[in-house]
């Protein structure tokens, strides 16, 4: 499989080059692939993109209403390529080549925001503009968010999602919308707008967002998760329940409850831990029995495995496993899981702990040794 950065690549760039130079005459050709293409092969995938947006800022005008008439030109003609399965080609960008016009649109339009929005705007039906709306919402945070209002009710899904995602106080690779993580209401209100959209693909992202929130006002999305739940659907449901996933691992009381799960007594847990020793690239096998009451309660299985760290300390990485009930007091799960290459995590030898949780809460402890 090949690099993730690969896909911004020298005929990416290459087919960049030659739009630019049918909407916007002047363009210098030359010029922008000699900075664009300088040193690619040594970047990595957010490195290319700034390059790109360099070479791109060198070679096209200044003046904003010229640079974004060109811009617009540019973009290809669907509203949705991506539903339509439109790839990036001479008919205009689309998809990874996006993300470099996105930044640019936020370089140049830090001094008029209401016109960099508008853009942007049109940008994220090519490519996602999460990224690049931040600073305006940190910034201009009132005129950003009335925009917000006007998108939430948009045509357009991609348009809507942005309203979404774009506000998240903690998105990941972007950067931490402080405003929204002392005081999320104002995202909260957008999201409320939001939770019945009929595309999963933004209620995914609302789901998300309230992921973010409950970081760091946990009690305050657990009492949003029991208002959005009267009477929801089962889109709905699916929403609050993926918002509210974190939550959950953690054991909070309210999110729990709001799902109709309740504390568990009289807890009877054995863990069997049958591969003691794992080898890198094979797998942990264990299995559990439960005993608790009351009988025929809802409960949410889940497990953690406490990782072994460089400078030997261990981190937990909590994993969903089962959402079921108990059956006659009961309860019985067998699971594998596989120790091999991600890219998310280098392992290290070592004694790792297993918990299994239950509706939140540590009911067993095991641990296996890691051999490299």
């Amino acid at each position: 499989m090949e690099p993730f950065k690969d896909r911004m690549n020298d005929k990416v760039i290459r087919q960049l080059s030659g739009i630019f130079k049918r909407v916007y005459a002047d363009f210098d050709e030359t010029l922008f692939l000699d900075h664009a293409l300088k040193g690619l092969v040594d970047l990595e995938l957010k490195e290319r993109a700034h390059s790109i947006m360099k070479a791109l800022d060198v070679c096209l005008p200044a003046k904003f209403s010229v640079f974004e008439k060109i811009i617009r030109a540019s973009l290809h003609p669907s509203e949705d390529p991506e539903n339509e399965g439109a790839s990036f080609g001479p008919d205009g960008i689309v998809g990874m080549a996006g993300w470099a016009i996105a930044d640019l649109v936020t370089l140049r339009g830090r001094g008029c925001p209401e016109a960099a929005l508008s853009l942007l705007k049109d940008v994220t039906k090519r490519f996602s503009a999460e990224f690049a709306v931040r600073p305006f919402l940190d910034e201009n945070t009132e005129l950003t968010l009335r925009v917000f209002k006007e998108w939430i009710v948009d045509e357009n899904r991609h348009v809507r999602r942005l309203a979404s995602e774009g506000c998240r106080p903690r998105l990941p690779w972007g950067m931490q919308l402080r405003k929204f993580v002392a005081d999320p209401a104002p995202v909260l209100a957008l999201l409320e707008a939001l939770k019945d959209d009929p595309e999963e693909y933004v209620r995914r992202s609302v789901a998300n967002n309230l992921n973010d929130i409950a970081k760091d006002h946990p009690d305050l999305v657990a009492e949003s998760a029991a208002r959005w739940l009267e009477g929801a659907d089962k889109n709905r449901t699916r929403l609050v329940k993926h918002a509210c996933r974190t939550l959950i691992k953690q054991g909070h009381r309210g999110a729990l409850a709001a799902f109709g799960y309740t504390p568990l007594m009289d807890i009877d847990c054995e863990l069997r831990v049958h591969t003691d020793i794992v080898k890198y690239g094979e797998c942990l096998d264990f299995e559990f029995t439960l005993v608790a009451k009351p009988a025929n309660s809802k409960v949410v299985v889940d497990y953690a495995v406490h990782f072994v760290k460089a400078n030997g300390s261990r981190s937990p990485k909590v994993f969903k496993w089962k959402d079921t009930a108990l059956v006659k007091s009961r309860l019985a799960g067998v699971k594998r899981h596989a120790i091999k290459p991600i890219t998310t995590r280098t392992y290290y030898a070592g004694e790792h702990r297993l918990d299994i949780l239950v509706n939140g809460v540590v009911v067993a402890s095991g641990a296996f040794e890691l051999v490299m």
